[in-house]
């Protein structure tokens, strides 16, 4: 017999989901379907370079659906392109989203339409369940394997004036439909696929070990972990190969179901900091402290852990639990760095000066509530500390 399983009481939501090779092209068909009249697209330059936005915007075109086009989503998008993509929104007469791109379309397109149907500001809703009115139908497709923007009830949002990066949690914000093709992210170069496979990495291990998990998002969760420890290393030397982006497409969808439902923990927290007072990739800022947390929470959290190394093939039936912890630590830091991702914090920018308002950040971010222990303010300036 296996295991006992969490029988206590859970939520799990998810949008619709159409997976595999043109997938994206659906997005006027679907549109078509809630009856809308006019469609905002949102995405950013590099996407809308690489073709992906014609290649949505040609279904809406099949479908004689209207639209317009709002491009310009930056990096770790801030409350200011919310606004202004609000702006076009109403300027436009919209009255539906189609997200194109990583995690900043999505995000940001979260955003326009909680401020479209809500009102105010869109760091008036920082925080879980905050957001009241239904949005516009939300149709994502997304071109990264990693950030699960697509299906998650998060949005990450940089408020350039706090100069830290906030969290809008609720299900009133899970997309609709989730259009998700695995060709979409053969466009995105070496450092993109990593950030992006490790940042799924990382929403797989956070969900496993968070205290809200549950039956179901664990299933999700380790299932990733499984892909991603396989596909990620291989996909990085054959780029081109639909198999292994549609292996990290798949782990990465079953990590965002996750963590959408199970939450997150420290890692986050942590990254979130950064990116909002250094604007870092957020996924690199993951994968260099994935480990460090790792071993900070392995006491907290041993025998869900020790599921995780045997899920990544490791074998720890021998291990006493301090070997296990430092066996699976290693791990993790060298699957990081096979996949190019060598730098230290303080080689992307982090100085020791910024490490008491980092945790300080870190200590107000809701995923913090969910990792297996809650941290000290010295815990998180330790971690930060041996990451540097």
């Amino acid at each position: 017999m296996g295991g006992d399983i969490e029988i206590g009481m859970r939520k799990f939501v998810a949008p619709e989901i159409v997976f595999g090779l043109g997938a994206g092209t659906l997005a006027g068909r679907y549109a078509g379907n809630f009856g809308v009249r006019k469609v905002l697209v949102v995405t950013d330059n590099e996407v809308a370079n690489c073709g992906w936005t014609d290649h949505v915007t040609r279904g809406l075109e099949s479908e004689a659906l209207d639209f317009a086009v709002f491009r310009d989503v930056v990096p770790n998008p801030t409350a200011e392109c919310v606004h202004a993509g609000a702006q076009a929104y109403a300027a436009e007469k919209c009255d539906s989203l189609v997200a194109v791109g990583g995690g900043s379309p999505m995000d940001c397109a979260k955003g326009i339409g909680i401020v479209s149907t809500n009102g105010g500001h869109i760091l008036d809703y920082v925080g879980v369940d905050k957001v009241d009115n239904p949005l516009p139908p939300l149709i994502f497709v997304p071109t990264t394997a990693g950030t699960s923007a697509d299906v998650s009830q998060f949005a990450i949002i940089a408020d350039t004036q706090r100069k830290v990066k906030v969290a809008i949690i609720t299900k009133t914000i899970v997309p609709d439909v989730a259009l998700i093709d695995p060709e979409t992210t053969t466009t995105m170069d070496d450092e993109l696929t990593a950030h992006t496979g490790l940042d799924a990495y990382c929403h797989a291990f956070e969900a496993y070990v968070s205290n809200a998990n549950s039956a179901i998002t664990d299933a999700h969760a380790l299932e990733a972990i499984k892909l991603i420890t396989d596909a990620l290393p291989k996909v990085i030397k054959s780029p081109s190969d639909l198999q292994l982006r549609g292996r990290m497409m798949l782990g990465s969808l079953f990590a965002g179901l996750a963590f959408s439902n199970a939450s997150l923990g420290a890692v986050h927290a942590m990254a979130h900091s950064l990116g909002g007072l250094l604007n870092l990739p957020h996924g690199a800022c993951n994968a260099i402290l994935l480990e460090h947390v790792v071993a900070f929470n392995f006491d907290a959290a041993t025998e869900r852990y020790r599921r995780i190394a045997k899920t990544m093939g490791l074998d720890m039936e021998s291990l006493d639990d301090e070997q296990a912890k430092n066996t699976l630590v290693d791990e993790v830091a060298r699957i990081r760095k096979s996949v190019g991702v060598t730098s230290s914090l303080g080689d992307l920018g982090m100085t020791p000066q910024d490490i008491r308002l980092l945790a300080e950040n870190s200590l107000a971010d809701p995923c913090i509530v969910t990792n297996p222990v809650m941290p000290a303010l010295s815990d998180i300036e330790k971690i930060y500390e041996q990451a540097l």
